[in-house]
């Protein structure tokens, strides 16, 4: 049996929200993510991709895709450890954290792998949507992997201090204890090493997870356009 700390990692999939969220915890952006295929590993338009990068992020932006794509190229056959440990590595040396007001001028914005990339700059979800992406693009399955929002403990076990955050986990088994890839860790660990994650909720393209609650929200539909937006955004890039 998980310890009270994992159980929600594990919990039977619901499309659900919890009523009761906050602003600060963003856990009201997106809900019932039944976009199935949308998430799908689908072939890229490397010219469009290439020539979105050019015209937003110039020479800079191209070397970074192309330094993006040499990573793609040599870990497919690559074990999923050594997978995993190369995408987060690789995001976590090439992209520095700047809160959205700063770097894209609004309270909350949600980038593309290739804004991500392009800018070398973004938050704790730039950095999990890009490895999510990219570990599809890897040929990991979806349903191994999760974007998990948590509430990080910052100061210590005794804190009690919290800070929102986001973390990838991928999950070998669906009740597996899942392995966290973070942006602020660059050690890729067991979610029960990291008793400093206490998980909010999770999702994929299949749906969402949010601990033992299975009560449907009636009206999903006011946050899901931001998620659409960046969906749609990688569509016109050349995802």
């Amino acid at each position: 049996m998980l310890p009270p700390s994992l159980k929600d990692y594990t919990e039977p999939k619901v499309c659900v929200l919890r009523a009761s969220c906050t602003r600060p915890m963003r856990v009201c952006l997106f809900i019932c993510i039944l976009l199935s295929g949308v998430f799908c590993a689908a072939a890229l338009d490397p010219n469009k991709l290439e020539k979105s990068m050019q015209t937003r992020f110039g020479v800079t932006g191209v070397n970074k895709l192309h330094a993006w794509q040499h990573l793609i190229d040599t870990n497919q056959t690559n074990t999923t450890a050594e997978k995993t440990k190369a995408i987060n590595d690789f995001f976590n040396k090439n992209i520095h954290f700047e809160d959205d007001i700063v770097h894209w001028k609004v309270s909350d914005y949600w980038a593309t792998p290739l804004e991500t990339l392009g800018s070398g700059a973004g938050d704790c979800e730039d950095y999990t949507i890009a490895k999510y992406f990219s570990l599809i693009r890897l040929g990991i399955s979806v349903e191994h992997l999760r974007l998990i929002y948590v509430k990080a403990q910052i100061g210590g076990a005794t804190s009690k201090v919290f800070q929102a955050h986001m973390v990838l986990g991928y999950y070998e088994q669906p009740d597996s204890i899942p392995l966290i890839l973070d942006s602020l860790v660059s050690q890729i660990e067991t979610a029960d090493k990291r008793t400093d994650l206490h998980p909010v909720f999770s999702f994929n393209s299949d749906g969402l997870w949010v601990g033992n609650q299975a009560q449907l929200q009636i009206d999903p539909t006011a946050r899901l356009s931001r998620w659409r937006d960046v969906l749609e955004r990688m569509k016109q890039e050349g995802f």
